[in-house]
């Protein structure tokens, strides 16, 4: 009798119970599952396993994407086949994949009684297939528990769904340092700007105590007294150059001394009258300025003189009458006052310049009025008519030396050494600048009727304008003897030239004097007494006639021959 439940294909609880086919050669009972359908169908092949599906793409078996139907696998094939090879059982036999890892309930179950009792599977019949179950419900799948080494706890990744307590601390922490930073800064920009304003208010009071002491002349070196002083007595700085006018229609000469006075801030022409007597540096002989130029050339001339005056000329500028009428329409002409009218080359023709202020000369018109000469006209005029258009050409020429520069290039002039473009351009440049402000003028060089330098020429010019009081002569030079003769016979100057230059001094002609009866060998400094001494001895004087007194400023020591001195 047999009280197994009937077979319902649609019942979910259903369960197989199975079912004995015979007995086995122990005497074993040997059961069979209840087949409807088709044989070795899996019970529970049409009931929804989550599982399966995950096992079957494990192993590769199950659904095709490309839709070829695989068998489904079976972990009793291994084991019927045994049994219907063999017809016996030695033993149970493990599966092939262990199942019960997939706690299915129902397949464990059937793997207990198929251990227990394999079974012999009977020649399968042909049954048509049972219609499908309906699919249970999808059941969700627990989540996989990863390896223990890899074990993450939740508590790790608070930060991101749990503010941190210390957040706020940590914000009002950089808020206060932050702002404890800025006043920091702004306690040091205070500070700062404190020492700034202090700075600006101590320099404003220093510079109107300044301003108030030099308004009162009371400040050392300013004063009226003392720039007085200092510009006749004082160390100065000049800078002077010589410029030669070559007329090349008559062949005539002018020359002229650019000083510019650095100290002062004052711009002076010099003009040197052609009698100037001056000596020859090698042979010691006098002759006129003109001779000098004609003969010696522009260095022997600018070293007679500068032997004469006690100056130190820079260089010489060779100016030929083309160049300077070059020179005038380079700077755009120049406004000069005129003391004479100067005709016109041919009668009939209005006169090249027009006596009157103010006038307007181009570059033909300067030169005719720098080489003018009227009738009964004494050197002078001429001179002064020159210095007249040079000092009109500074005032329009650049106080900019590099645009001085450019003028002088402009001008194609080929020059002497050692004075070049360069430093003829920055010697103008400063020129320029006093003479377009007023401070500059122009005088002629005091010359009695013999050329020799008078007291006058050496006390204004020589002294106050060319270079104060004479310094000392440089290591090695000659000493400067000036020799001035009161015994009103002129060859004893001569002859008191050849002594002293054959005695290795540099003779200095000093002019005539009123006549004396004794000679007298005068020094302005104490060293030179033994220097005064022995010129003294040269010129057969006694040692008496040398004292103390006052020596001219282009001499160190000033020798006056009296009627006690002798030629022979």
């Amino acid at each position: 009798m047999n009280d197994q439940q009937p077979y319902d294909p649609y019942d979910p609880y259903y369960t197989r119970q199975p079912q004995i086919v015979g007995y086995d050669e122990y005497g074993q009972p040997v059961y069979q599952e209840q087949q409807q359908g088709q044989q070795q169908q899996q019970p529970q092949a049409q009931q929804y396993d989550p599982y399966a599906q995950q096992q079957q793409q494990q192993q590769g078996y199950g659904y095709d994407p490309y839709g070829q139907q695989q068998a489904p696998y079976d972990p009793y094939a291994q084991q019927q086949q045994q049994q219907q090879g063999y017809g016996y059982d030695t033993g149970q036999q493990p599966a092939a994949v262990d199942t019960t890892q997939w706690n299915i309930p129902q397949q464990q179950q059937e793997q207990q009684y198929q251990q227990s009792a394999p079974v012999e599977e009977p020649p399968p019949a042909p049954a048509p297939p049972p219609p499908p179950s309906p699919a249970p419900e999808p059941a969700v799948p627990g989540q996989r528990r990863p390896a223990p080494d890899r074990e993450y706890k939740t508590e790790q990744f608070s930060f991101i769904e749990e503010p941190d307590a210390d957040s706020e601390d940590v914000i009002d922490w950089l808020k206060f340092t932050e702002s404890r930073s800025e006043r920091r800064e702004e306690a040091r920009r205070r500070g700062r700007s404190r020492v700034v304003a202090l700075v600006v208010v101590m320099a404003l009071v220093a510079v109107g105590g300044v301003g108030y002491l030099w308004y009162a002349g009371k400040l050392p070196g300013f004063s009226a007294e003392e720039e007085q002083r200092n510009t006749a007595t004082g160390p100065q700085k000049r800078d002077v150059i010589m410029v030669n006018l070559h007329n090349t229609k008559n062949k005539g000469t002018s020359t002229a001394l650019l000083v510019n006075n650095a100290t002062t801030k004052q711009g002076t022409t010099v003009l040197l009258p052609n009698s100037l007597l001056v000596a020859d540096g090698e042979s010691g002989t006098s002759g006129t300025l003109a001779k000098s130029v004609a003969d010696n050339g522009s260095q022997g001339t600018r070293e007679s003189v500068d032997t004469l005056l006690g100056t130190k000329i820079s260089g010489t500028w060779r100016l030929d009458t083309p160049y300077l009428e070059n020179l005038v329409e380079l700077v755009g002409n120049i406004d000069i006052t005129t003391n004479a009218e100067v005709p016109a080359a041919k009668k009939g023709e209005d006169p090249l310049v027009t006596k009157g202020e103010g006038q307007t000369l181009n570059g033909q018109a300067a030169v005719a009025y720098a080489t003018y000469l009227g009738p009964d006209e004494s050197e002078v005029k001429q001179l002064e008519r020159f210095g007249a258009v040079m000092q009109g050409v500074l005032r329009k020429i650049s106080e900019d030396p590099k645009g001085a520069t450019i003028t002088v290039e402009t001008l194609a002039q080929i020059l002497e050494p050692p004075m070049t473009e360069q430093d003829l351009g920055a010697a103008l440049a400063k020129l320029a600048a006093h003479a377009k402000v007023g401070d500059y003028k122009t005088t002629v060089l005091p010359v009695a009727e013999d050329g020799s330098l008078g007291e006058k020429a050496t006390e204004t010019v020589v002294k106050d304008i060319l270079g104060g009081t004479v310094s000392a002569p440089e290591q090695g030079a000659a000493l400067r003897v000036g020799v001035k003769n009161a015994t009103g016979d002129k060859a004893d100057t001569e002859a008191a030239r050849v002594s002293i230059i054959n005695g290795g001094y540099t003779f200095v002609d000093g002019g005539t004097a009123d006549a004396a009866a004794s000679s007298q060998v005068t020094y302005g400094d104490a060293k030179n007494k033994a220097q005064a001494e022995e010129v003294g001895k040269t010129l057969g004087l006694p040692a008496g006639a040398v004292k103390k007194g006052k020596a001219p400023p282009n001499a160190d020591v000033l020798v006056t021959l009296g009627g006690d001195y002798e030629s022979g």
